[in-house]
């Protein structure tokens, strides 16, 4: 049986392979989906072990964040998708969901280490969500608007409280307000 220093390293590889197959691609470049498609339903646990839908987040921009412990480029990005959460709280929903096998035990500690407070942690220790969206390595931040369609993604770490970021994000948030301001309108 491999080692997990091992896989870890093994799955590295394979997303640098796998951007390196596309040679404009860079990582931590904001990718589109096109046309945008339905996000697949699907599931995970949060710390407490209660299970969360995805769709649970409709209404509100959704980062899913797939990362792990033992992934150097997901701690990297971590402290800018709390303070990009920060600065969105009422549109945005950053939801770091862990590939790691350990669960709880590794990720619990680990998040009150860093400090977030934000970013809410989720566990998806048999890599499903991962699977559901072809992931191909760590960090994948998968992007979900509010109507719950999948439109884009960022392979690799990204500076989410940059102002390029930003301008990625903003027709999606835009949206948010939108969707906001009919349902008030509604009642």
């Amino acid at each position: 049986m491999a080692s997990f220093g091992t896989v870890a390293v093994a799955l590295l590889l394979a997303v640098g392979a796998a951007l390196a197959a596309e040679p404009d691609l860079k990582p931590g470049e904001f990718i589109a989906a096109s046309p945008p498609q339905p996000a697949p339903e699907l599931s995970f646990q949060d710390l407490s072990g209660s299970w969360v839908a995805l769709a649970d987040f409709k209404g509100k921009l959704v980062l899913l964040n797939l990362w792990a412990t033992w992934c150097q480029p997901c701690l990297k990005e971590m402290p800018s998708l709390e303070k990009l959460r920060g600065s969105h709280e009422d549109k945005l929903t950053v939801a770091a969901v862990s590939e790691d096998r350990g669960g709880k035990t590794v990720v619990e500690p680990f998040i009150a280490k860093l400090g977030l407070d934000k970013v809410k942690p989720y566990l998806d220790p048999k890599s499903a969500v991962g699977h559901a969206f072809s992931v191909r390595g760590l960090p994948t931040t998968l992007i979900i608007d509010s109507g719950g369609k999948l439109v884009g993604r960022v392979e690799g770490a990204a500076e989410w409280d940059s102002d390029k970021m930003a301008k990625v994000l903003q027709p999606f948030l835009s949206d948010v307000s939108e969707d906001a301001k009919l349902k008030r309108a509604e009642r």
